[in-house]
């Protein structure tokens, strides 16, 4: 797209994304970012990583961190999250994302959950970066399978079961629910405050404080979430902008590439099956 460059600007960032045509559900990324900052984004499924090296400062759950090298990243399903360098060469790492049925399903364990965002643990980043790094290169199935498998294993320690809601959240994760379900469209802040019966006002102070992220910010990155499904299933960017309620391929394009890095085309020939 003119105007938008087809990768980072500055030479020193890179970012790659893989699919696996024989396990669906899992999405592999590896990277190296020294000078960009990503913008509020989510993924719909588990982020499992690991910090190689330098160090990363990220916004979670409204708290700064910042995971060093030899750090393992575990991040729930739905929240956002940004990303820039804490250190002058940035800091390189990588992630798998794995779709919550695909979880549950191969390891028949239900409520996964992550009370934790990082931790120091030089070992499991070893073995996690080790496994996400032979599961991009190989295509035998049969060892896909068994190091996925590995890979849950190498994490699962750290995971515990879902906590309970604390008073009152459900009411705004119905909203979360609503943006869901209406994200192709055009919405209003009134229309949202009304699924809770607030004023904007009230609707969007208590919102922010339960997500730590303003309405908008949630309904871009859901839309953006649903940008990449499109694209992996083969859909046309000009098609994927209009199926989630972009303005058109620029604003898909412009809006892609501040939270994951990379345009949508790219995204696109990387996630292709070969």
């Amino acid at each position: 797209m003119e105007g938008v460059p087809e990768q980072f600007t500055d030479e020193r960032d890179s970012a790659r994304f893989r699919h696996l045509p024989a396990l669906p559900g899992v999405e592999l990324y590896h990277a190296h970012i020294s000078r960009y900052a990503f913008e509020p984004h989510t993924h719909e499924a588990f982020g499992i990583g690991a910090i190689e090296a330098g160090a990363e400062r990220f916004r979670y759950r409204g708290a700064q961190y910042i995971a060093p090298a030899n750090s393992v990243v575990t991040m729930n399903p739905d929240e956002l999250h940004t990303g820039e360098a804490e250190t002058a060469d940035g800091w390189r790492y990588r992630m798998v994302y794995l779709d919550p049925a695909l979880l549950e399903e191969a390891t028949g364990i239900r409520h996964w959950w992550f009370n934790d965002v990082t931790r120091h643990d030089p070992r499991r980043t070893r073995q996690i970066c080790t496994l996400i790094h032979g599961l991009w290169h190989t295509d035998d199935a049969l060892a896909q399978k068994g190091m996925l498998l590995d890979l849950i294993d190498t994490f699962r320690p750290l995971a515990r079961h879902a906590p309970a809601r604390a008073e009152g959240a459900h009411r705004f994760e119905r909203v979360r629910d609503y943006l869901h379900d209406n994200f192709m469209r055009p919405l209003t802040l009134d229309e949202l405050a009304q699924v809770v019966s607030l004023s904007p006002y009230h609707f969007q102070r208590q919102f922010k404080a339960h997500f730590h992220v303003t309405p908008h910010q949630m309904l871009m990155a859901i839309r953006l979430w649903r940008a990449k499904t499109f694209l992996t299933q083969g859909m046309a960017a000009a098609d994927v902008a209009a199926a989630t309620g972009l303005s058109d391929q620029s604003h898909l394009t412009r809006a892609f590439t501040r939270r994951y890095g990379i345009t949508p085309v790219r995204y696109q020939k990387q996630v292709a099956p070969r």
